[in-house]
């Protein structure tokens, strides 16, 4: 049954796709943070769906009429480069010319399709609708994974669609942690109130996912989060207490040997998994600086071929880590780009709240700026034990970012000088600056005694 209501669904959005690439997006995304064709049997698990998706919306951008522009800003031309330089190393790659084709496959056409949001990501609307598709197609997995814990008392772990880069415990962890500030922000700005309720549910159940997959990264990666939106919160009593507080809960929830799992992030000189990891990172980087203009190619050091030319007695093991991964299997110019990119995101962040600063209409693009912020940070530090460096949630999340700086940049240039919002007092004895809020957040009487 499940089969044939995906068949129905993806024989209506191709079609829609040829004729409106925004669709194609939308459904090539979906595709690819959700993975729900390994989730079916049979037939409608055969085809290539993302491949289905990206013709689809090549086709439309081709024919269709659609309001679409390749921005001429900073992050398009760093993921253009990084296509390059990846492309580079890979031809120059020292594992099995089948095995590197097969991985130079799959990131070319993440970062292609890249471009191709870019281009269409014009507007507020494709914007929500990208966040949406990145809410459900993970929140799913956190909801069900949080249910999964309830019942099962947090005893087994919690995993995600198998066959795919979130298949992992560990990785779908990171995907969810990456996921639910973003939850956060459109629980900030959906309209109906049951929305808003339900997203509040999905936070807290994602939240019970993350714990309940066992993950020690994922771990750091929510501490992180925690401490950031502590340190930038206006009211840093209450927002802890709340923290503490919801910590506690989810804590307290866990079976003993949660805990014990969690208690090795101390004692990591005695963990034979940590140890293992600070070996292969170290040979990680050993590799990059034999090769440090193409590193050793996709998959290096799980490549007994690659490995052992550098570490004859080395254990195959992945790098779990974003850092090395990207840097051993690309070299320094590749990493150099990358990192760039992630650096480039935070930017973006600052810049986009000092356009949206001031102006009520643009409070949404402030909060979603915060917010991907702190989705950037759950990344950078849970990813730092995981092999997920080239996570297509991530760039995309990056791409958007940028998108939403060049919204705001053209809304500003075609509105008049006289109708943009000002910092600027006014002149007198006491004259103070008057920032709006949103609506309903100052009570009325407080609006008025500013407003004089």
């Amino acid at each position: 049954m499940r089969g044939l209501v995906f068949l129905l669904a993806m024989g209506g959005l191709l079609p829609m796709a040829a004729v409106a690439p925004m669709v194609g997006v939308i459904t090539y995304y979906w595709i690819s943070f959700m993975s729900p064709q390994m989730e079916l049997w049979g037939i409608a698990a055969a085809p290539p769906w993302a491949l289905l998706s990206v013709l689809a919306t090549l086709i439309g951008c081709l024919v269709a009429r659609e309001p679409k522009r390749l921005p001429a800003n900073a992050m398009v031309v760093l993921v253009i480069l990084f296509l390059i330089l990846t492309s580079i190393s890979s031809l120059f790659a020292l594992g099995p010319p089948d095995r590197v084709l097969q991985a130079w496959t799959q990131e070319i056409k993440v970062l292609l399709f890249l471009v191709v949001l870019a281009a269409l990501l014009e507007s507020r609307l494709r914007l929500h609708a990208l966040i949406w598709v990145m809410v459900i197609s993970l929140g799913f997995y956190g909801v069900v994974g949080g249910l999964f814990a309830i019942v099962t008392g947090g005893h087994d772990r919690v995993w995600g669609p198998p066959d795919s880069i979130i298949g992992d415990n560990n990785q779908l962890a990171v995907a969810l942690l990456i996921v639910l500030p973003l939850m956060n922000y459109l629980r900030l700005h959906s309209a109906h109130g049951i929305v808003r309720k339900g997203l509040a549910i999905a936070m807290l159940l994602t939240f019970l996912s993350v714990l309940a997959s066992y993950s020690r990264g994922a771990l750091i990666g929510l501490a992180a989060m925690g401490l950031f939106l502590w340190w930038n919160s206006r009211h840093r009593l209450l927002t802890g207490a709340i923290m503490a507080l919801v910590l506690a809960v989810g804590l307290s929830f866990m079976p003993a040997d949660w805990t014990d799992r969690m208690m090795t992030i101390d004692h990591y000189q005695h963990d034979p998994s940590a140890e293992a990891r600070l070996t292969v990172w170290g040979e990680a980087f050993g590799i990059a600086l034999a090769r440090p203009f193409t590193g050793g190619g996709y998959k290096s050091t799980v490549t007994p071929q690659v490995l052992h030319q550098f570490y004859p007695d080395a254990k195959i093991k992945a790098v779990h880590s974003i850092w090395f991964e990207v840097l051993s299997e690309n070299g320094f110019p590749a990493f150099f780009v990358w990192l760039a990119m992630m650096l480039l995101g935070f930017l973006n962040v600052r810049r986009v709240r000092r356009l949206a600063r001031g102006d009520p209409a643009l409070a949404w693009a402030g909060d979603f700026a915060r917010m991907a912020e702190v989705s950037l940070i759950a990344y950078l530090s849970a990813g730092s034990f995981l092999s997920m460096g080239y996570y297509d949630l991530t760039f995309a999340l990056l791409v958007a970012l940028a998108a939403t700086r060049d919204i705001l940049r053209r809304a500003a240039s075609a509105q008049p000088a006289s109708a943009r919002p000002s910092s600027v007092p006014l002149p007198g004895p006491r004259a103070r600056i008057v920032r709006p809020a949103r609506p309903g957040a100052v009570p009325a009487w407080r609006q008025r005694r500013l407003a004089r």
